[in-house]
């Protein structure tokens, strides 16, 4: 049973009354509370009964909707689906609050499942481009270095920034053949002239460190290649270095419509609670375009 309180206070005004005859409709509804005076010729009671399916600002005062706990009192009511009614009418930040009801490795799964481009930049949000490289295990950069995605002349182009003698001991490993005297420009070249097996044998042979160096060249110049590393690499890099707190402010820079997404799988009873954040003039609204049912209850309890 739905129970909301009544300011009684705002009705005693509104229909001038006095506190006397007020005591006599203590046990009664609103609505019967309105009948009655109705009953007695009282204007202000009848137009106010109109008004209780129209005017905003009326049943705000008048459930004293503002009170977090009186929204509560009425979202914690419905189901599922008429709660994910309120949410696209939210601001993110309160939405944001509710990530704070998930477990880490909840957290963690929510964040792989983002599209590349919104895990990326909420990583960005934690960590620079060279702590990201730095962290990445090995055969991320090794992916990162091999994918069809990136053209080959700009791995070339920016491997030439890598010390010669770096170079020149991978394509002797390679090709068993001495590499002297040749300068960055040269051995590039060599490079490019492997079959696509060595060459991808090539990239994989440099030590870490050329790797990251690399790949921190190619990212600053393409920063959306930084999504060619997987969702869970990335994740465990957060997990292992990063707390819930800072996380979640991190994910801010997501889209509305994900966090909403991310939202809509708590339980109904911790959603409520995220819901009542909402700016009380918009819950009025939902509450009196998409649910008159509820409203009827309040306003009859």
């Amino acid at each position: 049973m739905l129970v909301i309180d009544a300011n009684l206070e705002y009705l005693q005004k509104v229909l001038n009354i006095s506190p006397v005859k007020m005591q006599q409709y203590a046990t009664m509804s609103v609505d019967e509370i309105l009948e009655a005076e109705a009953a007695q010729g009282n204007q202000q009671a009848i137009e106010l009964a109109h008004e209780l399916s129209t005017n905003v600002n009326l049943v705000m005062e008048l459930f004293d909707l503002a009170d977090t706990n009186n929204k509560y009192l009425i979202l914690r009511e419905m189901t599922e689906q008429q709660l994910h009614v309120f949410l696209p009418e939210m601001e993110k930040n309160d939405m944001l609050q509710g990530l704070f009801f998930f477990t880490e490795d909840k957290l963690m799964k929510m964040l792989e499942w983002l599209p590349p481009d919104q895990l990326v930049k909420t990583v960005f949000e934690m960590f620079s481009q060279e702590q990201i490289v730095q962290l990445m295990p090995e055969e991320q950069l090794d992916k990162f270095l091999t994918s069809t995605d990136i053209d080959k002349n700009k791995i070339l182009k920016h491997m030439q920034s890598i010390p010669a003698e770096y170079v020149a001991q991978v394509l002797e490993q390679i090709t068993g053949e001495q590499m002297d005297n040749l300068d960055n420009i040269d051995l590039s070249k060599k490079f490019g002239q492997l079959n696509p097996l060595e060459y991808k044998d090539a990239l994989r042979a440099f030590q870490p460190t050329q790797k990251q160096q690399l790949v921190l060249s190619l990212g600053k110049e393409h920063p959306e290649w930084f999504q060619l590393f997987d969702a869970h690499a990335y994740t465990n890099i957060i997990r292992r270095e990063k707390h819930q707190p800072e996380v979640v402010k991190a994910m801010s820079v997501i889209e509305p419509e994900h966090i909403q997404k991310m939202i809509e799988e708590l339980p109904n009873d911790l959603l409520a609670i995220v819901i009542t954040q909402i700016d009380t003039e918009k819950f009025a609204e939902i509450l009196m375009n998409e649910f008159p049912e509820i409203m009827a209850q309040i306003i009859l309890r």
